[in-house]
């Protein structure tokens, strides 16, 4: 598996720095390099190629996807690339953000999951908590964030609960959080790093069932910081957006420069 993720890596010379140049440089495939390496790693050959339509996708997902449009002599082929980009391998990158109830009927998040998710993020407080008498003032007093819990902050028994519930599903949520559903899930995944002091470009270029491999590499567990560790994939309360209800979402994030290493 490693062998055919590398294969589809390389340093090019200059900056394709955001998901519309990506797209300009498929349409441009007959005289750009790259372009036509990706093709080739999908399984293309270029001489059977008539014409390639790129368009960026938005709003489907949180992150970023391009839809490539390959029209073939005998048929037409349609490939979904999510886009990730980085400039250094410490970054982390957004892949889903939504509210936990819109979870819920996707992932069939029992009751007792909502709630310890809704007060990791903040969505149910501790101040409400205390007031109900669900928590000790001693409780209260001892979080590091009044807003929220960590993960590390529930008692062993709601800890408990919650790995394993993502460790029953973690295929589930991985899937759906990176490879998404329906006609708009992504194939490939196509990360850039750019790299400003030698103005060149490294990308890889994935099979979508590679990178979830990749990504999901690894155990269920509480992070060091009090969030959830699925893999290599991150869950967190999203937070910002000056206290707003969207700051209480539920955000997965990646390092995407993890697929280099592979």
């Amino acid at each position: 598996m490693t062998d055919l993720v590398r294969i589809g890596s390389e340093t090019a010379k200059g900056g394709f720095a955001n998901e519309k140049e990506i797209a300009k440089k498929f349409e441009h495939w007959k005289k750009d390099k790259e372009a036509q390496k990706w093709l080739k790693i999908m399984g293309y050959e270029l001489k059977k190629i008539k014409k390639v339509k790129a368009e960026v996708l938005h709003g489907h997902k949180t992150d970023v996807q391009i839809k490539v449009t390959i029209t073939l002599k005998k048929f037409i082929s349609v490939q979904n690339l999510s886009i990730k980009k980085t400039n250094s391998d410490a970054d982390y990158n957004q892949i889903d953000k939504r509210l936990v109830k819109n979870y819920i009927d996707m992932w069939e998040i029992p009751e007792n999951i909502v709630t310890l998710l809704k007060i990791f993020c903040g969505e149910i407080s501790p101040n409400n908590l205390l007031k109900e008498n669900k928590i000790t003032k001693q409780k209260y007093n001892s979080l590091r964030d009044k807003r929220r819990f960590f993960m590390d902050e529930f008692e062993n028994k709601h800890k408990k609960a919650l790995i394993d519930f993502f460790k029953k599903n973690k295929i589930l949520v991985l899937t759906d959080i990176i490879k998404g559903r329906d006609k708009f899930s992504a194939s490939w995944m196509l990360v850039t790093r750019y790299n400003q002091d030698e103005d060149e470009t490294t990308w890889i270029l994935a099979d979508i069932n590679k990178a979830l491999n990749i990504f999901g590499d690894g155990e269920v567990e509480i992070s060091p910081k009090g969030s959830l560790s699925i893999g290599r994939v991150t869950l967190q309360r999203k937070g910002g957006d000056g206290g707003r209800p969207t700051g209480n979402m539920l955000q997965f994030k990646i390092r995407p420069c993890d697929l280099f290493r592979y």
